[in-house]
């Protein structure tokens, strides 16, 4: 026998072990979703997730500044694996910066939507989202000069993407109003970014944005992913909205605040019998 080899009992205990929290119909695995099997290819309904940004932010377990080959490269890596995972009728929404000027100008936007193009998504549409709440500028280049001005777009992208097909043909469940259907079909979303100090998180977005594409994207009941879970935010969404929600983070004190929130949820008198009475933090906003 090998002494190096693991039993089934052992392996099926290192599994669950990695499985952080999981509770009603939501699931935290604490992993690298590269290395991870703990989720079934064509398994997936919709992505919806905001990976780094390469812009040099302080992550506990992450380097954020990245030659922009290397970024380019893990980009690659775990679009690749969204799409395994995906069903043919699956969906990605993936929120991306425009572009970015630290450490040289580059154009995220153009440069990931290509490289899952050439993975197999197909491209659908494009969402900009007006954070509205962009800080103060302190760099502008050439000031008042023509020498070299830098020019800054307020807002970031989310790249609709589909795998095989984009009509869904077994007909689910949706819970998305008319109000909401006609103002989030528009491509141009408004509605503020989330606060880092209040959730305790370098790069957080509101529950806004994954409840939007959730509701217009997927059924009640679906399976929602996010490989780069951080807060939890796309998880609280999932559970608001009655669809079954894994999400991914290889680190231990960004699983802990979602697992926090999802607690807060799952414990307040608002949730009862998966049924989630929204508040001013899930409510309506400006489209």
């Amino acid at each position: 026998m090998n002494t190096f080899s693991k039993s089934k009992t052992e392996k099926e205990k290192a599994k669950k072990e990695l499985i952080f929290y999981q509770e009603k119909n939501s699931k935290i695995i604490c992993d690298d979703f590269l290395e991870s099997k703990a989720v079934k290819r064509d398994s997936i309904d919709l992505t919806i997730t905001s990976p780094p940004y390469n812009v040099d932010l302080y992550y506990e377990s992450y380097k954020d500044n990245l030659d922009y080959k290397e970024y380019l490269d893990f980009s690659l890596k775990w679009i690749r694996k969204v799409y395994q995972l995906t069903k043919p009728t699956g969906r990605f929404c993936l929120n991306i910066p425009l572009d970015k000027n630290k450490g040289g100008q580059q154009s995220v936007y153009a440069d990931l939507t290509n490289i899952a193009k050439r993975i197999g998504w197909k491209y659908h549409s494009t969402v900009i989202w007006n954070e509205q709440n962009i800080s103060r500028r302190t760099a502008w280049g050439s000031w008042l000069s023509a020498s070299a001005p830098y020019v800054i777009a307020p807002v970031e992208m989310i790249v609709i993407l589909y795998k095989e097909e984009w009509k869904k043909k077994n007909k689910g469940e949706s819970d998305i109003n008319k109000q909401e259907f006609q103002e989030w079909t528009n491509g141009v979303w408004n509605f503020n970014g989330e606060s880092k100090k209040r959730i305790g998180h370098p790069a957080p977005y509101p529950v806004e944005l994954p409840k939007r594409s959730i509701k217009l994207f997927s059924y009640i009941g679906d399976l929602i992913l996010d490989p780069f879970l951080g807060s939890g935010t796309t998880l609280i969404a999932s559970a608001i909205l009655q669809r079954k929600g894994i999400g991914f983070d290889i680190d231990k004190s960004y699983c802990e605040i979602a697992k926090r929130r999802l607690e807060v949820l799952y414990e307040s008198s608002r949730f009862d019998n998966g049924i989630f009475q929204e508040t001013s933090e899930t409510g309506n906003r400006t489209s």
